[in-house]
């Protein structure tokens, strides 16, 4: 499959499924085990139908199956009741995931473009993401796509996130 031409587009409905699939497994590598939370996060990350119905949802794809999939948070967040409101002017990633025998094929660095790209079209100033600090492939991509690293946060009793940030020329 090294050399399929890989697309990007909107998930469709009848995508969901697998791009939830792929998204869950793709993360299940940084679960703790034993985790109520992880265990919880791997299923909600499984429910892109959930997540579509309010953001945009991109899937990656190599011929008819999907390989990866990322969350774009334009106007509303995957979990409106508990996370703030997005400021003025901002986007958000979330849930950037590839399957792991598609992995160093430019796939994750093609959802995360697609997502700048989106979101400078909208007319956002800022496209803002978090990542866990162990997840240092990650960290590199984004680092090489000129984010903007800022603090590492608790944001429950042991479990951290590292924020990243990368201003939009263009935006309104």
């Amino acid at each position: 499959m090294q050399g399929d031409e890989i697309l990007i587009h909107p998930a469709l409905p009848d995508e969901f499924a697998a791009a939830g699939a792929v998204t869950a497994l793709a993360y299940q590598e940084f679960a703790v085990e034993g985790s109520d939370g992880w265990s919880w996060y791997l299923e909600h990350l499984a429910d892109v139908a959930d997540r579509a119905a309010r953001t945009t949802v991109l899937v990656a794809m190599a011929g008819e199956t999907v390989i990866g999939s990322a969350t774009l948070e334009l106007e509303d967040r995957v979990e409106p009741q508990h996370a703030g409101p997005l400021r003025s002017g901002e986007a958000h990633i979330r849930m950037v995931g590839v399957h792991p025998d598609h992995r160093r094929r430019g796939v994750a660095r093609r959802l995360v473009a697609e997502c700048i790209a989106i979101a400078s079209r909208r007319g956002k100033r800022v496209l803002t993401l978090d990542t866990g600090p162990s997840m240092s492939a990650a960290q590199a991509l984004y680092d090489s796509l000129g984010f903007r690293r800022g603090p590492t946060r608790e944001v429950e009793e042991g479990f951290f996130l590292v924020s990243y940030e990368l201003p939009l020329e263009g935006g309104g």
